[in-house]
């Protein structure tokens, strides 16, 4: 295997991580170092015998440091290519010496705008110099290695002790470069349209965490990324226990996150094909679990299971006795997660500090969907600004019911109907392409539960119909959109059965 051997080196970093080591490494395999500013500081400080780039260019630094390296004697010996005679003759005409490895990382754009800094202060923490070099170097594979993370030190220091960097090598080594650089100038590019309120661009980096076994089905092959400038979700979660995660282990996670942290109280949901089987709030975690659970236990078998709080022992204990795909929570009480364990399969994910993203993409066939996150937090959402259409005065406890219900609807795909009782679902009509199907389902889910219970409905009911069912079933409360152009119908529907209806005037449609 051909190895091309390294005799020049260009170290400009700003990430000093491994420096000294790097430089020592260097020095010992007699390779000739130029280096920049603080870097050539530190290495000499550290007795490594450095080059500065002022004395080989013959120009010093200037502009406050803007122009460091934008010079033909820096950028001719990372573009020469070596295997071409033109190339090397008008190096030596210009007295110019080749590289053959830069290692350069660049100014921490990411982390300063992360931190508030001030516009000017961003700006100046754009790298020019930096990117230019490791282009020219990434374009130059050929001839160049290039070195653009301290995590790559040690493929650098196995590649000198073996006489030098192979071609495959620095082919790698060029593209995770063009990569990095690629996401440097779309951070500072998305930065800029955010400043200036610019939406007509969007460009994302993800990494990929992993292969996945399959797809929603064995046939489609998957893998999960993550974008590292977004709110902390489910693909960043930390997996203690049990069976690598599925595709839909993810999606369904996913919503039960959504569908538990929709909650200020203490709150389970636990989610099936994206669907909510039970969601409910109480005042200690274990109450919730159990109470979730007894919504729909047929359809909670073999679900993922969301959490709001830490996770207790009695909330595991309990958990244990059924057999569950998934469960995830912000963290777990001493002696839960080993209770938990006791099933070999279950995936067990912590996820502290989660955060629902402030938007949604969703991608079509040729383009992107983009639309802000659907979060309980509109006017219309406080039980404060709805209308009461029909009914007298509720009690307290119907009131928190409608509320709850409210919220828990919002995870439901539409059609949605949702039944609630003392703080948990007791019955859910999801995904019916029709809200009279979706009341029906919810009042069979509920069964004699439905009575005196309280209905929420994601969207307006066109008809009485669907209503209607619910009235039938004995419920004492609901609360829905309104909007329809037959509401007048509706609520006569609600005022014979002398029950309360409540108007939010915002609605929860969910449709993916």
């Amino acid at each position: 295997m051909n190895r091309k051997k390294v005799a020049r080196a260009l170290v400009s970093v700003y990430d000093k991580t491994g420096l000294v080591e790097l430089g020592k490494s260097l020095e010992k395999h007699g390779i000739e170092i130029l280096s920049t500013g603080s870097t050539a500081k530190v290495l000499r400080d550290a007795g490594v015998k450095v080059i500065a780039v002022e004395d080989h260019t013959g120009f010093p630094e200037m502009l406050g440091g803007r122009v460091k390296t934008l010079h033909p004697r820096i950028h001719g010996g990372i573009l020469a290519d070596q295997s071409n005679p033109n190339h090397l003759q008008e190096l030596v005409d210009a007295d110019i010496a080749p590289f053959d490895l830069i290692v350069i990382n660049l100014y921490p754009f990411t982390q300063t705008i992360a931190s508030g800094a001030e516009f000017n202060e961003c700006i100046e923490q754009i790298d020019i110099g930096g990117p230019s070099m490791l282009r020219g170097a990434a374009k130059n594979y050929n001839s160049v290695a290039v070195i653009s993370d301290p995590s790559q030190y040690s493929l650098l220091n196995s590649a000198l002790k073996q006489g030098g960097f192979t071609l495959e090598e620095r082919r790698n080594l060029a593209m995770n470069t063009f990569r990095k650089t690629a996401e440097y100038d779309i951070a500072i590019a998305d930065w800029l349209a955010n400043e200036l309120n610019q939406n007509d661009w969007r460009a994302k980096v993800w990494h990929k965490i992993s292969d996945l076994r399959y797809g929603e089905n064995p046939h489609q092959s998957a893998a999960v990324f993550t974008d590292i400038s977004s709110a902390k979700g489910i693909s960043s979660a930390k997996q203690h226990h049990g069976k690598e995660m599925s595709f839909n282990n993810y999606t369904d996670a996913d919503a039960a996150l959504r569908a538990a942290y929709d909650h200020n109280q203490p709150c389970v949901a636990i989610i099936k094909h994206a669907n909510p089987c039970g969601i409910a709030v109480a005042s200690d975690i274990k109450a919730a679990y159990s109470a979730a659970n007894a919504c729909d236990p047929v359809s909670a078998f073999g679900g993922v299971v969301a959490a709001n709080r830490t996770v207790t022992v009695e909330m595991a204990s309990a958990l244990s006795e059924v057999f569950t795909e998934v469960v995830v929570a912000p963290g777990y009480e001493a002696g839960a997660i080993e209770i938990l364990a006791a099933k070999p399969s279950i995936r067990i994910l912590e996820l502290a500090n989660y955060k629902i993203a402030k938007e949604e993409l969703r991608p079509i066939t040729g383009g992107l969907l983009i639309q802000d996150s659907d979060l309980i937090e509109a006017s219309g959402d406080d039980s404060a600004n709805w209308q009461q259409v029909s009914g007298g005065e509720i009690s307290a406890q119907v009131k928190s019911d409608l509320e709850f219900a409210w919220r828990s609807v919002r995870s439901v795909k539409s059609n949605g109907i949702l039944l609630a009782k003392s703080g948990a679902s007791v019955g859910v009509g999801m995904g019916q392409v029709n809200r009279v199907d979706s009341a029906k389902l919810a009042v069979a889910r509920a069964g004699d539960r439905a009575n005196n219970s309280v209905a929420a409905s994601d969207a307006f009911f066109p008809f009485a119909d669907g209503l209607q069912i619910l009235l039938d079933a004995g419920i004492n409360a609901v609360v829905a959109p309104g909007g329809s152009v037959r509401d007048a119908e509706v609520i006569e529907a609600a005022k014979a059965a002398n029950i309360a209806m409540f108007f939010t005037g915002v609605r929860h449609f969910s449709h993916a």
